[in-house]
């Protein structure tokens, strides 16, 4: 007999790494956001999958669905409400998913309260990015998704040249890494992150809302990156013709964009930038 799954409980839940607010979207039945100290972290519809709210959420989509048709072999750094597994199980019959998220209260109350064991062939690391990726497989994966902040802010650690190189090993020669990271006034993290990502990577797009890029206002932004080249004119595309209308940027417009920015090492005092409090009201 299958299990009923239960009606999850809006509410305030007591993590490893804090505090989580469990919020139900009213507009969606089925929609709910998990959200930390007044931030948004992961938005999921227990009925429809496929439902992303969240815009850059909505871009990574677009780089996964002009993957080759076929199940996926996923790691995922960063679990939240495992939107992104949920998405792809369903776009993908038969995908499996590592997700290394290191909140174990977290993974426990994303099992109980949003029915993460819905989702087929997934197994739960609760460690660190780093140590995560460092126990997974070389050539296992077709699919890298760095989706990891704390709060509001990438850690710097999981956006390293030493660090991307680890992700390259566990990428087959074909796959692709989609990275997510935020940014505002300058965008100087973006440059140096972008930088760290080509250093290793022989095709790299940038994605984001054209304010974004333009560093207008803080948003996020999508590191897509493969070894075996990316459909630019595709990609470039979908994502005009999203609700963002985000721009994607490649070749020379990435180079000018990067300018000169030098790659992000192990142990260089780099800080992650912080949103301004205005961003979630």
């Amino acid at each position: 007999m299958a299990r009923a799954q239960r009606e999850p409980m809006p509410g305030l839940y007591p993590v490893t790494f804090g505090e989580i607010e469990l919020l139900r979207d009213l507009d969606r039945q089925d929609g709910w956001v998990l959200s930390k100290d007044g931030v948004p972290q992961s938005y999921v519809d227990l009925q429809d999958p496929t439902y992303l709210d969240f815009e850059y959420v909505r871009l990574m989509a677009d780089v996964i669905d002009l993957i080759p048709d076929g199940p996926l072999s996923c790691v995922h750094v960063g679990g939240g409400a495992c939107t992104i597994p949920r998405y792809v199980s369903t776009t993908r019959p038969g995908s499996r998913h590592i997700v290394i998220e290191p909140d174990g209260l977290l993974v426990n109350l994303i099992r109980e309260q949003l029915d993460l064991r819905s989702v087929p062939r997934l197994k739960v690391m609760v460690l660190d990015g780093r140590e995560g990726v460092a126990r997974v497989w070389d050539s296992s994966a077709d699919l890298v998704v760095l989706d990891a902040f704390a709060g509001a802010t990438m850690p710097v650690e999981l956006a390293t040249a030493e660090y991307m190189s680890d992700l390259a090993r566990v990428l087959r020669p074909a796959g692709t890494l989609l990275v997510n990271l935020a940014d505002g006034k300058g965008l100087a993290f973006a440059r140096r992150l972008v930088a760290t990502v080509r250093e290793t990577f022989g095709d790299v797009a940038l994605l984001a809302e054209p304010g974004v890029l333009r560093g207008r206002r803080f948003g996020n932004l999508i590191v897509a990156a493969t070894r075996s080249g990316l459909p630019v004119d595709l990609l470039t595309r979908r994502a005009a013709g999203g609700l963002t209308q985000a721009r994607c940027l490649h070749g020379d417009e990435l180079t000018r964009f990067v300018a000169g920015s030098p790659p992000i090492r192990d142990g260089e005092p780099v800080s992650a930038p912080v949103p301004p409090p205005a961003v979630f009201g």
